[in-house]
């Protein structure tokens, strides 16, 4: 009777735990994506809140190749529009501006689209961006052309992807915005747009 029971219960369990192998399958896919000389990982996002307008992407794009490539243009249907930012603090004032020309990747350099510096920037979100979702991006570059990646969302406030090096994704607090100068759930893209004096 236990020994009939057991496998039962194990024919029951089969399916839900194959079923979220394979839902978790496709975000573990998405890091390290490569197209032509170009190896885009670590890609992700933070939860935005329920009014947020704009949200943030960010991910470490590494070039192999001999020569400098561009990161050109973003796109995601999650957004009115998606454009490549870089923010600024100088002197308390924080300043985001569009990069129109596109960002450097160095020849056998590494590009970091992070929070505080260079990133994608989601502007009139048509929903706001909710932890554990999968957001496609397609990223393109001047030579190696586009890939699209999922990324994921991370909890508003996080610093870094769950998987991250540094151990502190998620973190908040006054100290936290100082550091990088986004704020708690891109608060420089949602909540105060450009050129905002920083606390």
């Amino acid at each position: 009777m236990t020994k009939a029971f057991i496998r039962s219960a194990l024919r029951l369990a089969a399916p839900a735990l194959l079923a979220a192998t394979l839902v978790s399958t496709p975000a573990l896919a998405q890091d390290g994506k490569t197209v032509g000389d170009i190896t885009v990982s670590g890609v992700w996002t933070r939860a935005t809140p329920p009014n947020a307008k704009a949200g943030g992407g960010f991910a470490v794009i590494e070039n192999k190749g001999a020569s400098d490539d561009r990161l050109v243009s973003a796109d995601s249907d999650v957004a009115e529009s998606t454009e490549l930012h870089e923010m600024t603090v100088n002197d308390g004032v924080m300043k985001m501006r569009e990069m129109t020309d596109g960002i450097a990747v160095p020849a056998n350099g590494t590009l970091e689209l992070k929070p505080g510096s260079y990133h994608v920037m989601f502007m009139g979100l048509k929903a706001p961006l909710k932890q554990g979702e999968l957001v496609p991006v397609t990223l393109t570059f001047e030579k190696a052309g586009s890939v699209t990646l999922d990324f994921k969302v991370e909890r508003i406030g996080a610093r870094g992807p769950a998987q991250g090096k540094d151990g502190h994704s998620g973190m908040t607090g006054g100290g936290m915005k100082k550091m990088d100068g986004m704020g708690q759930g891109n608060m420089d893209h949602s909540m105060t747009g450009h050129g905002t004096k920083s606390n």
